[in-house]
């Protein structure tokens, strides 16, 4: 049995309580442990990604124990994907926080970090929904200690609303899980997607009230409308590459969507196969308009930010919500590039606004490195508005093609190009008041004794160190533009592998002797 498919999840889980319990005093032991296990994981990703490139599913049974008896992971071209999408962006963010030296503002920055990890990578990799409640608990608690990390009024109070919005949401989870298993008798995700076609229409009831608890708890998870609020106060007052980690949070809750509602309750599923794309694409509707009117309207950078997190969720969803391949690959891409574009944009935050009195969208005097502030966060906001020649432009027009349909296509156009404007034009805004207008600013006149005191009080510029994630992450946007065509292709090929349904069910089934 290939061993490598459990390592995403034990390696950080056992660095974890390490760096907690042995390294919590000493931050330059955590920072080479928490640096070396976050490397580690990437390069186990990129092997898993290239063990699933030949399209096999390969699955994990915990104990030899086998499905759906026993506990199972299972790696494809989706769920690998996820993995290395969940380990580049860590390095990427755990590099700055050192850097910026935000790591050191509480004791378990890096154990909690490391635990995040693990609960994020064991919910792609589950082949059990139960499971994926639990990899859903480990992430959340690790999330709610780094949500309040380094304290703070403001944080408190955002982290307590985060708190009390997730734990209704797992409530919610159980009821699903329980109402589910009620009907089946299972929760693994093959044995279900076998047995659901056997249930009369007419006896489906409850199952279709599980699809609609499932996809309630999922789009708290994705921030869809109307369980979206606890994303902008949440993100906007998180340490800054606390933020910039939770962009492959809410994809958590659309990949969950994308795994539990087209291979369980998908094509041949009695009763519930519309289900889900029938509430699934006017809510991701409406949560392009808010995130697009709070970008517009936002006073502040952090949640300016927050709220283009919530329209980059609806446009991925409102592709998500067709269930076809197609627009599965162009959710796909897209899911991959507004992960690094919400990333990228919290980090770049992250630099001007230490080196502003607030994050307020209010005229001020020019920071350090002004010019190379604004020209990092031009190109993160154009990446995330949709604009070329980054890979935000290719994503919405992979989206737009995908959506043709009757009915769907007026909305989903409409929706996603006027809130593209609405982006632009806030994004626009936002970088005329921070970086021109501030530029324009002049400071109070000073004598020589007090312009010597000034400069000795001036922030420091931004180290190699502390611009080269944001440089990584935006080239990472440019190659995904300059290589769309392969990219393309592969997500074209896991879209596949993810609607064939009987090829998942006959892998995870199979008896132990054909192993």
């Amino acid at each position: 049995m290939m061993h490598w498919i459990i390592l995403p999840v034990v390696l950080p889980a056992l660095l974890a309580p390490i760096i907690g319990f042995v390294m919590r005093h000493d931050i330059t032991l955590a920072r080479i442990a928490s640096v070396f296990g976050t490397g580690l994981l990437l390069a186990i990703a990129l092997g898993l990604a290239v063990m699933a490139a030949d399209g096999s599913t390969h699955v994990y049974r915990l104990g030899d124990w086998p499905a759906p008896f026993g506990i199972v992971l299972v790696l494809d071209r989706l769920s690998a994907l996820m993995v290395l999408l969940t380990a580049l962006l860590a390095l990427i963010v755990l590099v700055h926080a050192i850097a910026t030296g935000w790591d050191a503002r509480g004791r378990h920055f890096h154990a909690l970090f490391q635990f995040q990890l693990m609960g994020i990578c064991g919910a792609f990799l589950t082949g059990d929904i139960f499971n994926l409640f639990v990899f859903f608990e480990i992430l959340l608690i690790a999330s709610y200690g780094l949500m309040i990390h380094s304290g703070g009024k403001e944080r408190i109070r955002a982290g307590l609303q985060y708190v009390v919005m997730n734990l209704a949401g797992s409530t919610l989870f159980l009821f699903a899980l329980g109402t589910l298993y009620t009907s089946t008798g299972t929760l693994n995700i093959a044995d279900l997607a076998a047995r659901l076609p056997e249930i009369p229409a007419e006896e489906s009831s409850l199952v279709r009230v599980a699809v609609i608890l499932l996809m309630i708890v999922f789009a708290v998870k994705a921030a869809l409308f109307p369980v979206h609020f606890w994303l902008p106060a949440s993100y906007a007052n998180a340490p800054a590459p606390v933020a910039a980690l939770f962009a492959i949070m809410t994809k958590v809750g659309a990949y969950a969507i994308l795994r539990v509602h087209t291979t369980v309750f998908g094509p041949g599923s009695p009763g519930t196969e519309d289900l889900a794309g029938t509430w699934l694409f006017p809510a991701a509707i409406v949560t392009i308009a808010i995130g697009a009117f709070g970008v517009l309207g936002a006073r502040r950078l952090m949640p300016l930010i927050a709220y283009s997190v919530i329209g980059s969720m609806g446009t991925l969803l409102v592709a998500v919500a067709v269930f076809s391949a197609p627009a599965t690959s162009a959710a796909l891409y897209y899911m991959v590039h507004s992960t690094f574009a919400a990333a990228c944009l919290f980090l770049i935050a992250d630099l001007v606004v230490t080196r502003r009195s607030s994050d307020a969208l209010s005229p001020q005097p020019a920071t350090v490195q002004n010019g190379l502030f604004a020209a990092l966060f031009f190109g993160a906001a154009i990446a995330m508005a949709g604009m070329p020649p980054l890979s935000g432009f290719l994503g919405k027009l992979l989206v737009l093609d995908a959506i043709r349909q009757p009915g769907q296509m007026g909305w989903a156009w409409s929706a996603i190009l006027i809130g593209s404007l609405l982006t632009i034009v806030g994004f626009a805004r936002a970088g005329t008041v921070l970086f021109w207008k501030s530029t324009a600013t002049a400071g109070p006149v000073l004598d020589e004794t007090a312009e010597l005191d000034a400069a000795q009080d001036l922030p420091a510029p931004a180290t190699v160190a502390q611009v080269a994630p944001v440089m990584l992450a935006l080239a990472i946007l440019g190659g995904l533009a300059i290589f769309a065509g392969p990219v393309s292709a592969y997500l074209q090929d896991t879209s596949a592998q993810l609607f064939d349904r009987q090829g998942y069910v006959d892998a995870v089934l199979a008896p132990v002797e054909e192993r």
